[in-house]
């Protein structure tokens, strides 16, 4: 397994710079990364950067809160298909999801695959302000709406991802979507023990962190 390629190198902080920018661009080409995760207005830089490499840019849509309109929503995903994105972690209207409005949240996921012309489109659901049945539904919905991954966080939120919620996500897609961990995985550990619950990308700031540590436990 080369676990680079499961790791998505994000830097979504409001105060990232171009330095900031550079950093985890050149890391994403010295270690392997599968993606960088940023900010959509960020998108085209990064593309610049990485251009040829392989490395995917994945845009971050309605982020953090998902409470942004539909038709917004659209129009960052458009834009940062223009601007080189390659993936779209989009926040579902969490509030609707949890009013049971249903029609709402699919249409809301609908909108971003539809903009995202083909390409990758994860499902951010914020697992830690859901209860067992309204992420057993998020996934449902996302699935149905044609979405590639179900995602468990923000990393905004009061919590992370954790191994019963991948568990939980991937039992309910089963091998029709992939899952994305993300929120709080920081170590080698926490990335294997993801992996092992079922998800096959691991959103996280700590991948260089990660990867040493996957060295050192080699090395022991």
């Amino acid at each position: 397994m080369e676990l680079a390629k499961y790791i998505d190198h994000t830097l979504l902080k409001a105060d990232s710079c171009k330095n900031d920018l550079d950093k985890i661009c050149t890391e994403a080409l010295d270690y392997g990364f599968a993606a960088v995760c940023v900010n959509s207005c960020n998108v085209a830089y990064c593309a610049e950067k990485l251009k040829g490499s392989g490395i995917k840019v994945a845009s971050v849509i309605g982020f953090p809160l998902g409470a942004s309109l539909s038709l917004v929503k659209e129009i960052e995903t458009m834009r940062a298909l223009v601007d080189g994105a390659d993936e779209f972690d989009m926040v579902i209207n969490i509030g609707a999801l949890k009013d049971r409005d249903d029609e709402v949240v699919l249409n809301d996921i609908r909108t971003v695959v539809h903009a995202a012309e083909g390409k990758t489109v994860k499902v951010i659901i914020e697992t830690c302000l859901l209860s067992q049945e309204e992420k057993v539904r998020a996934c449902q919905l996302a699935l149905k709406a044609g979405a590639n991954f179900v995602k468990t966080s923000t990393g905004f939120g009061k919590g992370g991802a954790t191994v019963e919620d991948v568990r939980l996500m991937k039992e309910t897609v089963g091998k029709a979507m992939e899952v994305k961990a993300s929120g709080g995985v920081r170590s080698f550990e926490d990335a294997m023990a993801m992996i092992k619950a079922g998800a096959t990308r691991i959103g996280t700031s700590s991948g260089v962190a990660i990867l040493n540590g996957e060295k050192a436990e080699a090395a022991y």
